[in-house]
């Protein structure tokens, strides 16, 4: 018996220029049986990848070239997520005007829309909600101030109207909550108020998408988050990121440290500012007055930087300022997300114009969650405003 000699290889075809339609290239086979070959292409002057199909289920072999698919420009990417962002129509009280129109500025998904505030001759609110027809099947947020007694209930009135115009959603951003410091009774008889807002706002009308969410930002105590009920979820942000992007622009950022004023403040924000050195301090009583001491940590030589959530009167900054002047700190600011200040209590703040700590601050911190203070403040040394409006903006579109 003769033996079978193997088949002769393949031709290779001649090397053609894809054309930017599909070419079939036909390869003859020279038996009936399939054998199987490795074809290698490749394309030369060509800036981008082609496809390579091969079609081998029968006589004879097809080899199909497919043009690439075209990139999407970067104009139409952004034109995509612009279109997946969550629209959400943006309501406010006068004294936060200024901080939504930098919270509109943030995103082209936020519309900023208007409420009438008017009174009648008696003192009560007398309110209108423009275009309420229009907000039907819209995500809602409002932008509260409760920054008096005297202004809650008219917000309150808004606040609990929204919801009920089938609405997809609501959000309640407060920036501020002002009843914080008062969370726990220590005598019999005590009220306490951060408990009596929260079950306030507990009771916000469900809306056709849910419960209302909350927006604020460093509450006074962590545990207040289990003040509120079932019907509103809170989402707690905090002002620190700010202040971490302000200290990397410091030309002596690498010789910040962070002070507390007391235990308080170190449990709520010690763990966002691990990564500088820190000082946290105390009032211990002697005799009938109580004094601020350093419980531990050195501010000797360095830039301190005292970090609380809120500031009333000041007493305890200005005590805390004095302590660490006098161990020998270079330098010494401070960082309040709340700026409060009742009776312009600012107005113990002197800068210290590059001289000595122990008579003013370098810097002094706030953001814009009580506006009504940044107008006072706003342009006067040592202080400078961080605005939260961008995290806000961001907030809304979760």
């Amino acid at each position: 018996m003769s033996a079978i000699s193997p088949p002769p290889p393949l031709q290779q075809p001649p090397t053609k220029t894809p054309s930017k339609t599909h070419n079939p290239i036909s390869i003859p086979s020279h038996s009936s049986r399939h054998y199987k070959t490795a074809i290698k292409c490749e394309l030369k002057n060509s800036p981008q990848k082609w496809t390579i199909d091969c079609a081998s289920s029968g006589d004879p072999i097809h080899i199909i070239l497919k043009p690439p698919i075209p990139m999407a420009s970067s104009s139409s990417g952004l034109d995509h997520s612009i279109k997946n962002s969550k629209r959400v129509c943006l309501f406010y009280c006068s004294e936060m005007k200024d901080i939504a129109e930098r919270i509109a500025a943030e995103s082209d998904a936020i519309e900023l829309r208007s409420i009438t505030w008017r009174k009648f001759e008696d003192g009560f609110p007398n309110l209108f909600i423009s275009n309420a027809h229009g907000i039907r099947g819209q995500h809602v947020a409002f932008l509260a101030s409760f920054s008096s007694p005297g202004v809650i209930f008219e917000q309150l009135s808004v606040i609990y109207a929204l919801p009920k115009l089938f609405v997809s959603s609501f959000t309640l951003v407060l920036p501020f909550f002002p009843t914080g410091t008062s969370e726990r009774m220590e005598d019999e008889g005590d009220v306490a108020t951060a408990f009596t807002l929260a079950r306030i706002l507990s009771n916000i009308p469900i809306s056709r998408g849910g419960p209302t969410s909350l927006v604020t930002f460093d509450i006074h105590a962590l545990q207040e988050r289990f003040y509120f009920g079932d019907n509103i979820l809170p989402s707690f942000e905090s002002g620190i990121p700010m202040l971490l992007n302000r200290l990397q622009q410091l030309p002596d950022s690498d010789n910040i440290t962070i002070a507390f004023p007391d235990d308080g403040a170190w449990k709520r924000f010690h763990k966002q500012l691990q990564h500088f050195p820190m000082v946290v301090c105390a009032k211990v009583r002697e005799g009938d007055q109580r004094i601020v001491r350093i419980k531990e940590g050195d501010p000797k030589g360095r830039h301190v930087v005292i970090v609380d959530d809120l500031v009333q009167s000041g007493g305890t900054l200005f005590e805390c300022q004095k302590v660490l002047a006098k161990h020998g700190a270079a330098k010494i600011s401070a960082y309040v997300t709340h700026g409060i200040f009742p009776n312009s209590s600012w107005e113990r703040f002197k800068h210290d114009k590059g001289g000595n700590p122990e008579n003013g601050m370098t810097y002094f911190w706030i953001t814009d969650s009580c506006p009504l203070t940044v107008k006072h403040v706003k342009n006067k040394a040592p202080f400078e405003v961080l605005s939260i409006s961008a995290a806000i903006a961001s907030a809304l579109q979760v």
